[in-house]
């Protein structure tokens, strides 16, 4: 836009000057006070960073919806499955990652021993990390 401006400038100092001059006289260039002729020398058009055409707020945008739809969301699960369990205890009844549903017997720091057959008293030892979900807490009656 500036170079389009500067050359309709430039073409209009250029009939203006034909005109007051008579075939006779010689051409005389003025300068400015910086030593630059009037329409050439200027300073090249500045190009436009990033921040001026806004490409990085809609990047930034992006990501704090990434941030807010997919991240949170997911760091809140992990919370509250180490919450869970660290609440484990006995008689819970539980659910593994890979579908195994029991009733816990004991809990030790880093395993959980589950029965899982009442008939035969089964017994499996998962670690911690592989109890997927608690389901409900059994009742004393039920016992």
């Amino acid at each position: 836009m500036n170079d389009l401006f500067l050359l309709a400038q430039a073409s209009g100092e250029d009939e203006t000057q034909g005109e007051s001059q008579t075939p006779g006289e010689s051409q005389t260039t003025s300068t400015k006070q910086d030593g630059t002729e009037p329409g050439k020398g200027t300073a090249p058009a500045r190009k436009p960073s990033l921040f001026d055409s806004g490409f990085i707020w809609v990047i930034l945008a992006m990501f704090l919806v990434i941030y807010f739809v997919m991240m949170r969301p997911q760091r809140k699960r992990q919370q509250e499955h180490k919450q869970m369990l660290g609440n484990l205890k006995r008689g819970n009844r539980i659910r593994t990652i890979g579908g195994i549903v029991g009733t816990v017997v004991d809990v030790q720091e880093d395993e959980v021993v589950v029965k899982v057959d009442e008939s035969n008293n089964t017994k499996m030892h998962f670690v911690r990390s592989a109890i997927g979900t608690v389901l409900a807490e059994e009742t004393a009656e039920k016992k």
